[in-house]
């Protein structure tokens, strides 16, 4: 079963139409695969340590810390 795509038509359609795939939609504001949303991720989870570290860890633990950053980049990997 294959189609015929008319590639006049196929430049103005994102790459996922053309494809046959549904467009993944997710919070982020940028189109993402599952690498993007692991750097932006690991990026969240340094930045976040980071000041952590300079601003909450006198009164609140760093364990605490890990623990948002984690749950953070989970959800930025499933969802966004």
């Amino acid at each position: 079963m294959q189609h015929e795509i008319d590639l006049d038509e196929a430049e103005d359609m994102p790459a996922a139409v053309v494809a046959g795939k549904p467009e993944r939609v997710g919070f982020l504001p940028i189109v993402t695969n599952w690498f993007d949303r692991v750097f932006v991720g690991i990026y969240l989870f340094v930045a976040l340590e980071l000041l952590w570290m300079r601003f909450l860890e006198q009164s609140i633990p760093l364990t605490v810390c890990h623990v948002l950053a984690i749950a953070l980049g989970v959800l930025i990997v499933w969802r966004g």
